[in-house]
């Protein structure tokens, strides 16, 4: 793969297959992977999100972006399961603003490092201006 690669994960599957809609739009490039829901229902699975890394696994690397709590235990636990975690990265970042940044950032070619470092900047951004 020519560029780092993005896994969604999500309580709910609606949201990450949106997300991954969206990003392809922008950037067509980037391979992206969801992990969202569980059986049909609320929820994160850890074979889920492991089946989503490795469907994108690449040396290039790949950032890992998630919604709530519960998800990143599981993405930890699904990279524990894994025989290669070199080169994968979890980002401290909201998710949609986060993914989007990422997936910009990732399709200009820049590095594993410096794509998870410009997404976790999203927690910084303000979006309304207040006086």
């Amino acid at each position: 793969m020519k560029y780092v690669s993005l896994v969604l994960i999500s309580h709910s599957e609606e949201i990450v297959s949106g997300l991954k809609k969206l990003l392809n739009q922008v950037q067509p490039d980037v391979n992206i992977a969801v992990a969202g829901g569980n059986d049909g229902e609320i929820g994160t699975n850890a074979f889920r999100i492991k089946e989503a890394i490795e469907s994108v696994y690449s040396e290039k690397g790949v950032v890992i972006l998630f919604d709530l709590g519960s998800a990143l235990m599981n993405a930890e636990l699904a990279i524990e399961m894994l025989e290669k975690t070199d080169h994968i990265a979890i980002a401290d970042a909201p998710l949609v603003e986060g993914a989007y940044i990422a997936a910009v950032e990732a399709g200009l070619g820049k590095s594993l490092s410096e794509v998870v470092r410009a997404c976790e900047q999203a927690k910084q951004m303000v979006k309304v201006a207040r006086s």
